[in-house]
């Protein structure tokens, strides 16, 4: 048979996955079965694989975004499990033995904590039955006590800290910085208007210049004030909790606080003055980001299991179509002050960073009316 078989982690999630024609999908059910319920753990195998994380974690660490985001993780969730990076340190890659992989499988691969998913030219009746085939000798909680409680600790909400890692650089000509509040969950009713305010915020970088049709205020303020070389909103969800926020990187290391100060500004802004316009364009932006990233059977899979996985249900598109339709600029006003004005903020900063104020001076700009 002939298909392509691939797994990768999230800080949440494990996911394992193939694709193959409709008539061999009982043989790849048959195969990720095996996979995750009879793997041999070959010692040469984990040795081969420790060499590949370790060489992973190093490519890692060269990209600023990733490490600036591990960081903002890392002081916003402070020791706890959302906290850690997906590969974790190296002390630990180096270290890992063949007893704590068969610990973590007989922990977290129970039946209450995964979903079978499919898209394409598979009937559901056929899935359930094959699920039944493969899957019915799975475990429905952890074996021992320790593990059960280890598990159930895993589940445990974690806790927004405002707080901030800075890691400065000079060697480095740019700032990154990364500044978030706690965001929302997945499951939470105010998702879709955390992500229509984030697109409210938008992203630019100097390459699209500064035209009208942008639509983000920021946007227009930075390119006129050469204040950034770009800046990126985020609306990252989780399954309790989320990071909402902005990415900023510049050159102009004499006018950071000032960049971080107007960003604020507008986010202060969002609590009392948004107009229909931007709520629309934004709402527009969305819905169109949100359809074409669904544009295959291994996308569409995907988001079929993090649904189920975080909610218990799925939304069609045309549901999501109908939910962000329905926001409006109060809506947005209403997140603004509830998730943005004045609350606690995470911080990661990396590089030419010595223009960055203090913590308290840039948490005072929380509650600054945009007046």
């Amino acid at each position: 048979m002939g298909g392509h078989l691939n797994a990768y982690t999230s800080r949440e999630n494990t996911v394992y996955y193939a694709k193959s024609f409709n008539s061999d999908v009982p043989k790849t059910v048959d195969i990720l079965a095996d996979i995750l319920q009879n793997s041999k753990l070959d010692q040469s195998a984990i040795e081969r694989e420790r060499d590949v994380i370790l060489r992973e974690s190093e490519e890692v660490d060269k990209q600023l975004e990733e490490v600036v985001f591990d960081h903002l993780h890392a002081t916003a969730y402070m020791q706890q499990p959302l906290g850690r990076t997906i590969l974790g340190p190296r002390e630990n890659i180096q270290s890992i033995t063949r007893e704590d992989l068969t610990n973590y499988i007989t922990t977290n691969y129970t039946a209450d904590r995964m979903v079978l998913v499919s898209a394409g030219g598979i009937p559901h009746d056929d899935l359930v039955k094959l699920a039944e085939q493969h899957f019915s000798g799975l475990k429905a909680q952890p074996p021992t006590q320790w593990q059960a409680n280890l598990a159930a600790e895993q589940k445990r909400k974690p806790e927004f800290i405002g707080s901030e890692i800075r890691q400065r650089d000079d060697t480095i000509p740019t700032a990154h910085i990364a500044i978030a509040v706690e965001g929302v969950a997945w499951k939470d009713d105010d998702y879709f208007t955390g992500l229509v305010t984030q697109a409210i915020v938008g992203n630019w970088d100097r390459a699209m210049g500064n035209s009208p049709y942008l639509g983000s205020k920021l946007s227009t303020f930075v390119n006129a004030n050469n204040l950034a070389n770009s800046f990126m909103s985020f609306s990252t969800s989780y399954s309790d909790t989320g990071l909402w926020g902005i990415y900023l990187v510049t050159e102009n290391k004499t006018h950071i606080d000032d960049l971080v100060h107007f960003t604020l500004r507008e986010w202060s802004r969002l609590s009392f003055t948004v107009t229909e316009a931007e709520v629309e364009r934004a709402k527009a932006q969305l819905k169109a980001s949100i359809l074409l990233s669904l544009d295959g059977t291994t996308a569409t899979a995907e988001d079929i299991g993090r649904q189920i996985i975080t909610t218990g249900r799925r939304m069609e598109a045309t549901e999501v179509e109908r939910v962000i339709g329905a926001i409006t600029e109060k809506d947005v006003m209403r997140f603004a002050q509830k998730y943005l004005w004045d609350q606690d903020v995470a911080i990661s900063a990396v590089g030419s960073i010595e223009g960055l104020l203090d913590y308290n001076r840039i948490r005072n700009d929380m509650s600054r009316n945009a007046a």
